[in-house]
């Protein structure tokens, strides 16, 4: 029965250099993963020519699905998303004047008010995320 795959007879001798590479298995390796692809971003960027380009996509589609496995995002609405980056930056009502006043913050921080497509369009440019990141 003839291989369905062809695979170049050098394959085994070159496998334990590029195996590594391409396996995630654990948080140790998941990290590992993280920096080299860190790595080529900073020395590939967006360049689709450069000779490394398939490594870094491949990588970064391990990368997704091992997270999806491992470190799932949970549900939450914008209002939370926008409490935790409050949180996480140390900013109060009085710092984010391009969302409304504190007592609008308040209002949309306890569920009562929704975030209207501005807001979340100068929160997604203020914390440089995507504003589906806002969208419940």
């Amino acid at each position: 029965m003839e291989s369905l795959i062809a695979l170049p007879p050098d394959i085994n001798v070159h496998w334990g250099a590029i195996a590594p590479l391409l396996t995630i298995r654990n948080e140790e390796e998941y990290d590992r993963a993280i920096a080299r692809l860190n790595g080529l971003i900073d020395e590939i960027g967006t360049n689709e020519q450069h000779p490394l380009y398939h490594l870094l996509d491949t990588l970064g589609t391990l990368i997704e699905v091992y997270e999806k496995d491992h470190h799932p995002i949970p549900d939450c609405s914008g209002s939370d998303v926008l409490a935790y980056l409050m949180a996480e930056h140390g900013l109060s009502s009085a710092d984010l004047p391009e969302v409304g006043t504190a007592e609008t913050i308040a209002a949309i921080l306890n569920q009562e008010q929704a975030l209207t497509l501005s807001q979340i369009q100068q929160l997604a440019q203020r914390f440089n995320i995507q504003p589906q990141a806002f969208l419940d």
